[in-house]
Order: structure tokens, then sequence, then C-alpha cells
């Protein structure tokens, strides 16, 4: 066989493969979102300069705002179960992070700085005066920022579970930046994306991280979760890139040494880690106070929602 007919057939195959792996793509995506999870409820969206961000506002009272974690299968459906309870005492604003949910996906690298943007013009042009914040896992260090950079519109913050502080640092490095660019990529990227957020993978980290009592874990949960890590044709990859390339990390340290506000921290007993992590924190600023919600791990608001529910309303002064 010539060299031109072994071009032809590579050229051949491989448009084959792309052509297979794409289909597979869409599939995914049509199978992910078929039952349409995230339509309610009905909500409003902030035109914010990087994209719409989805919201919805209940209640009276002292602005409380929601910021569920950040990966790219979670929504602002983490505090469907408290929502009700905590507009009894407050304005609660609960939002779609950029990249997640029913907010826009825009193709950019998302930084720890880009989040803290979106908070502070979110409190200062949607809630217009200064509010608590509760926040999960990573989002709670793009909250403990934007509390530094403008501790006018900031009040007290509660920290659900957060992060080491050490994994929180890690910068760029070459090996991650590749994996970035290719999760990046148009097709074989997002068929990589789309097999590492499949929905047996999710439902391994209900299972082994987030829930202590595994059969409390409700079906719909898992396929809320996996619908939204596909919404949008899986748009959250470029959200996801920027995390495997640790380009949303921040030095935590320094943003938590110079805070005068009042910074607690719920965590998960079920997982022993999630208190040493918190004695990390409590060890750079000793004001913080630290609750514990018995029989639940990474999250209190879905698994034990009254109890997660009274350990807040007594931190904040609601009761």
């Amino acid at each position: 066989m010539s060299w031109k007919k072994k071009l032809a057939a590579g050229t051949a195959l491989l448009g084959l493969s792309t052509l297979t792996i794409h289909m597979i793509n869409k599939f995914v995506y049509f199978s992910a979102t078929l039952d349409n999870l995230l339509s309610n409820p009905s909500g409003s969206y902030y035109e914010w300069k990087f994209g719409k961000i989805y919201y919805t506002k209940k209640g009276n009272g002292k602005p409380l705002l929601l910021i569920h974690d950040l990966t790219t299968s979670s929504s602002a459906y983490e505090w469907n179960k408290v929502i009700d309870k905590f507009s009894k005492t407050n304005t609660v604003y609960c939002l779609d992070l950029l990249g997640c949910g029913r907010s826009d996906k825009p193709n950019l690298t998302y930084t720890n700085y880009l989040y803290v943007q979106l908070l502070t013009d979110f409190i200062k042009h949607v809630i217009g005066n200064k509010t608590d914040i509760i926040a999960t896992g990573e989002s709670g260090s793009f909250a403990i920022a934007a509390c530094q950079n403008d501790p006018t519109i900031i009040d007290q913050i509660v920290l659900v579970n957060p992060p080491n502080i050490k994994l929180l640092s890690k910068i760029p490095s070459k090996r991650t930046k590749v994996l970035t660019r290719f999760i990046n990529l148009p097709i074989f990227g997002t068929f990589l994306y789309n097999m590492l957020t499949r929905k047996k993978n999710i439902d391994e980290t209900f299972r082994m991280n987030y829930y202590y009592n595994s059969e409390d874990i409700d079906e719909s949960i898992i396929n809320t979760y996996y619908e939204t890590a596909h919404s949008g044709n899986a748009l959250s990859k470029y959200l996801f890139a920027s995390q495997c390339g640790h380009y949303n990390t921040v030095n935590i340290s320094h943003c938590l040494k110079s805070l005068t506000n009042s910074i607690f921290i719920i965590t998960g007993d079920g997982n022993p880690e999630n208190m040493s992590v918190a004695d990390m924190y409590k060890n750079i600023l000793p004001s913080i106070e630290i609750e514990g919600v018995k029989e639940t791990k990474h999250l209190p608001q879905l698994e034990k929602s009254s109890d997660f529910v009274d350990k807040v309303d007594i931190l904040l002064g609601n009761c």
C-alpha cells in the first residue's frame, strides 16, 4: 500500500473515530438531561459581565447568601432542604456559581479571583446590603478572599467542611497545564470530562465522601447532580479543566490572618479529617468557632438538614 493510501486510510479512521466520540458525547448529554431536573424552582438571572448568574430569593430579614460547593455537579440544589427553614428568619439568596448549574458556562480560565469578583458584584448589585454567607467546601475560599478584599459587604461567614489549606495552595504545574488544555479540546476533551463525571462516579463520591449513611442517599439527588454536571452540553468542563490545572487555588492563610469578621466552621463528624482541617483554620485564626454535625460527612445540609439549621441558627444568632 502506497503512503498516499495509508494516509487516506488513517485520515478516514481518525474521522470515523472522531465522529463516533462526538455521537457518544451527544448521547451522554441527552440521557443526563432528559428529566430536566434543574427546571425548578424558577428563579431570576443576574446579568454579570462574564455571563448570566441564576439565583433565587426567599424570605425576609437579614440577607443570607448560600453558596454551593465548587464542583461541576453542584448547584443551588445543595441547599434545597434548608432554604425554607432559613427564610423564616432571613432573606435567603441562593445562586448557581458561574460554570455550574443554570448559570452560564463560558470558555475561560476559572480563577479564585474570578469568583471573588462575582460575590462582590452580586452582593453589591443584587443584595444591596451587608450579608452573612454560608459556603460549602472550596467555595469558602473565595468567600474569605472576598471578605478580605472588601470587608464592608460581608458580615459573618459559615464554612461547611472547608478544604485542606495545603491542597488549596497548589499552583499550576506543567503536567496540570497539559491536562487543562486537553480537557478544553472540543471533542476528545469533552469525552474525557464525560467519563470522569459519569453517574457511577458521582454515586461513589456520595457514598464514600458526601454521606455518612449511604442508605439515606435518594436516587433523585444522584440524578440531579449528574444532570448538573452535563447541563449545557458539558460546558462545565471549562471549570473542571481549570480545577484540574489548579488555576482556582489561593493562599487562604494570608486572607484569614487579616480578617476581623466572625468566622465559623461546621464539620461533618463522620469524617475525622474534617475536624483536623477545621483545626488548621483555627490555628491561623483562633477566634474561629467550630461546630460538628454528627453522622454526616461533606454535605450535612442535605444529610441532616434539621441538625444543620440548628447549628447555623446558634452560630449566626438567629434563635
